[in-house]
């Protein structure tokens, strides 16, 4: 096989797999070459990642080695997304009461779904995650995404519990925006013990939500990791729960009386290099 051609296929085959362990073996035996010209050539493909700012490769000595792709998108890279994403979320039309935003076209894009996959995954792809996990419903496609990126599980904590899932361990918490006590449940055998795990949730106010998903982590002695929101937005009645966390994007004034809205993007951008 001619080396272009042997560059698509390698470049695709470590892209569909991102932080898993490829032997040079493997790809010397797929593609009947020597280990030396696949070393050459994951180090053209290392490079132009590193060019495009779309992540690099991670080298593993010894005899069980070989190379791992990291997905660490840049900020020149992210920049334009995020601030399309801004643009489209500033559409007055979006408002809906309480301040709420309508961001279900953009939860239901494919291509959007996943590159927001990939802007959290760049941020938290150093933080040894076992586990994404989320709240039924709207954060699922997100939390798929991120886990695709980091190639990790997904966890779904949801508001009742479903006979299909077996025993489950549940807590009640204080929602943020409401104010009012609901439950939260999850399958006691989703996670094991001392799991660390990245919450992703498509939308924050006080964060009532994410902290009950803390809460409920707590129980199975699981560690949280990083949190990440598609939207943040302050809740002028309720002071924020959750402190520690990474946004995509900030709504900075929303009012459905006044049809005025204002977003910029959140401080996630400012974790990427």
């Amino acid at each position: 096989m001619k080396r272009s051609k042997r560059l698509v296929s390698m470049t695709r085959f470590i892209m569909e797999r991102p932080c898993t362990l490829i032997s040079l073996p493997f790809f010397a035996e797929q593609f009947d070459s020597a280990k030396s010209s696949i070393s050459e050539d994951l180090t053209i493909i290392d490079e132009r990642f590193r060019q495009e700012g779309t992540g690099y490769l991670e080298s593993i000595a010894g005899a069980s080695g070989g190379v791992k792709y990291i997905p660490a998108y840049s900020k020149d890279y992210g920049t334009p997304f995020v601030e399309q994403l801004c643009e489209k979320l500033s559409d007055t039309e979006r408002l809906l009461p309480g301040g709420y935003l309508f961001m279900s076209d953009i939860l239901g894009d494919p291509h959007t779904v996943d590159t927001i996959g990939k802007m959290f995954a760049s941020v938290f792809v150093d933080r040894e995650i076992d586990a994404v996990m989320t709240v039924a419903t709207k954060g699922i496609p997100l939390a798929y995404a991120v886990a695709a990126h980091l190639n990790v599980p997904v966890v779904i904590a949801r508001r009742d519990p479903k006979v299909t899932e077996g025993s489950t361990v549940s807590i009640n918490y204080v929602s943020g925006s409401t104010r009012k006590i609901q439950t939260m449940v999850l399958t006691k055998r989703s996670l094991e013990a001392g799991s660390r795990v990245c919450i992703i949730d498509d939308f924050m106010k006080a964060g009532g939500t994410i902290n009950g998903m803390k809460s409920l982590l707590k129980e199975f002695e699981a560690e949280v990791a990083g949190i990440g929101v598609l939207a943040e937005a302050e809740d002028e009645e309720e002071e924020r729960v959750v402190d520690d966390y990474v946004s995509l994007t900030q709504i900075l004034h929303a009012d459905d009386r006044t049809k005025k809205i204002e977003v910029e993007p959140g401080n996630l951008l400012n974790r990427l290099s």
